[in-house]
This record gives structure tokens, sequence and C-alpha cells, in this order.
């Protein structure tokens, strides 16, 4: 019951507001809110897979981590060019000052998508497939989701490979974790 309002919480905190169409964005801005736009669709499709108010289906989260994957990593940095804020842009000054934490974070989130792509066969938490190592990566402050909580990223942490190996609501959990990161740090609340 808790892993499940955990979830929905950071679910709902990665992608609440839905002010992200801005009708006066344009080039870049504009492709960047699109992109956001559509990881927080993507989120909002199987969000509730996670948190149990509906039915599992592996292959629309596989679909959705390959979407929000799609728009990660470079093809995320590439969308905020130095000079590109301002105006209706929600990004805060700190995406340039700070580069190397945002382009890390944007790697982390292309890390933690294709994870959650790879762990989706592996159903939810509970579902009898989680593996023999889960305990150690999930619970407590020396565990990857108790490091995960108290706010840092996944740097070199975790490979795409561990987290496919993970229950697929517990995969969801970080790369939620990670949109969070990003968003308290480089976006402004309008």
């Amino acid at each position: 019951m808790i892993y499940r309002t955990m979830m929905a919480g950071l679910a709902g905190l990665a992608f609440a507001s839905g002010a992200w169409a801005h009708s006066d964005a344009m080039g870049v801005v504009k492709e960047r809110m699109d992109a956001m736009k559509a990881m927080g669709e993507a989120v909002k499709r199987i969000k509730p897979m996670m948190s149990g108010e509906a039915g599992y289906d592996a292959d629309a989260v596989r679909a959705a981590a390959r979407a929000i994957a799609g728009e990660a990593g470079a093809a995320m940095v590439e969308k905020f060019p130095e000079g590109s804020g301002g105006g209706v842009s929600e990004a805060l000054p700190a995406v340039w000052s700070d580069a190397a934490r945002f382009e890390a974070l944007a790697r982390d989130l292309e890390i933690a998508a294709r994870g959650l792509e790879r762990a989706a066969g592996n159903g939810p938490h509970g579902a009898g497939h989680m593996s023999g190592g889960m305990s150690g990566m999930m619970g407590g402050s020396s565990g990857m989701m108790g490091g995960m909580m108290g706010g840092d990223h996944m740097r070199g942490a975790m490979s795409v490979e561990h987290i496919g190996q993970m229950p697929a609501d517990g995969a969801f959990v970080m790369m939620t974790q990670v949109c969070s990161a990003c968003h308290d740090r480089f976006r402004e609340e309008k």
C-alpha cells in the first residue's frame, strides 16, 4: 500500500502540470514543450497500471518507455541550446549554468526509461517476477531506491540491464524520480 501511494505521488509530482502546451511557443522551445508533453502523456497512460488501478499490459509499458527514452538523453539536451530560455519557456537558467547536471539527468532518464522497457515483462511488484537481488536495490537507505529517495540521481549507479531486472513498477518509480529531480532543479513552475 505504501509502495503504491509513493509511486502514485511521484508520478503525479513529475507530471502534475498540464500547462506544457503554449500557443506562443515556436522553434526549439515548442519542440521541447511538445517532447515534454509526449513524455508526460506516456507516463499518464501507464501510471494506472503501476499503481494497480488498471490491468497490467507489458506491451503498453514497453511502448510508453520507448517513447520516453526517445525524447531523453541527447535528444533532450539538443532541445535546450544556449539562449533558448525566457519568454514562454519554462526552463530555468540553471539548465545552462549547471549544464553538466542537466545533461546527466537527461542521460539518467534515458537509462531509466530503457530499463523500464526491459522490466515491462517482469510485471509489477508482487507479481512473482522479482529477481533475488532486488531487495538490496529497492530497500533501505543503502539500497538504490533508498539512495534515489534521498534526492540524488543515478549517475553511474544503475544500468539499463540492472533496472531491467526490477519489477516494472519499481523501474517506473526510478524513472519518475529522475523526472522529478530534473523538474525541481531546472523547470520553472508557472
